[in-house]
């Protein structure tokens, strides 16, 4: 068995002094071993630790402690070699960056949708079935018929949703039912402040699937699925099929986006270097130091040792934290 737990985590409660938290958090998670990025806001707490399973369930025994998080209930990963080289607790305005402070995920967020009711929800043609993931995830798989934003970031969301509701209500005439909304994302924390977002919006019918693509995959079996293609996760696995399997997909060591089997086959990716989506954007100097990083990354694998800042499991700027 994989020698390191790797437990991915949010929960959107009230912290009246998250900096009171912080100290006593990072401290413990040291002294323990185990290493990953938590966010802390007055919104609640966000993010990925690994370490020996004892350990880690001790950091989340701690967190289960903290004000309206006793019912925490990460999603656990295992991995052969430790995926951080550090344990970092930060303090943000916002555990996931969407834009909008002011909104409540605790008392408004959508109706949350188990994994075996969401196909028949989706399959209603009253429903407008939007993905809220980044264009680079929605492009290594998605739910069929899902209205892609081609988001850079989630921030963009908001404005992106304004813009499109303009013109579905204009296409869709003043005789229309109230607009009925399902939407979805990696692991639920996406969709929670997104669906708060739209009732903010006045939008009243909005629903998300409760655990998010991943508890889909886990628990709805492939003949019976929806979902096409595999999910991007921010982990070293960079993307998993039903049943949660490793998928097809590498990480570009230059941009960190994955890249699929066809990809790979172009001659314009270079394993360690660079991808297609990358190659012509990057100079010849950065390809150089891309290339010698990777033949120290080799070298290091073939004695059996970390290669110090190998393990780059996520696009830049993007870390587990957002599933």
């Amino acid at each position: 068995m994989p020698s390191y737990r790797v437990a991915a985590l949010y929960r959107f409660t009230r912290f009246a002094d998250p900096a009171a938290i912080q100290g006593p958090l990072a401290a413990l998670c040291c002294g323990l071993g185990v290493k990953g990025t938590l966010l802390l806001a007055r919104e609640g707490i966000n993010g990925t630790i690994a370490g020996e399973d004892a350990a880690v369930e001790a950091v989340l025994d701690h967190i289960r402690a903290l004000p309206g998080c006793a019912d925490l209930q990460p999603k656990t990963a295992w991995a052969d070699r430790m995926p951080f080289h550090r344990m970092k607790v930060r303090l943000k305005k916002e555990i996931v960056t969407l834009g909008e402070p002011d909104l409540d995920p605790v008392a408004n967020a959508g109706t949350y949708v188990e994994p075996r009711d969401w196909n028949a929800l989706i399959a209603d043609p009253d429903v407008v079935l939007i993905d809220t993931r980044n264009a680079y995830e929605v492009a290594v798989g998605a739910f069929e018929g899902a209205i892609d934003p081609k988001t850079a970031s989630f921030s963009e969301f908001p404005a992106w949703f304004r813009d499109y509701r303009q013109t579905l209500e204009a296409e869709r005439g003043p005789d229309a039912p109230p607009l009925k909304v399902a939407m979805y994302c990696t692991g639920g924390i996406r969709c929670e402040k997104s669906t708060a977002f739209l009732k903010s919006e006045g939008v009243e019918q909005v629903f998300h699937l409760k655990g998010g693509i991943l508890d889909y995959l886990e628990q709805v079996p492939e003949p019976q699925s929806a979902w096409r293609g595999e999910c991007f996760v921010f982990d070293e696995r960079v993307a998993v099929g039903h049943g949660l399997t490793p998928g097809d997909h590498v990480l570009c060591r230059g941009c960190r986006m994955p890249v699929s089997p066809a990809a790979r086959a172009s001659s314009l990716y270079v394993e360690g270097v660079a991808c297609p989506a990358c190659h012509d954007q990057r100079s010849d100097e950065q390809k150089a130091r891309a290339a010698e990083r990777h033949r120290q990354v080799l070298h290091c694998e073939a004695l059996g040792v970390e290669h110090v800042g190998a393990v780059q499991a996520a696009p830049t700027g993007q870390t587990a934290k957002d599933l």
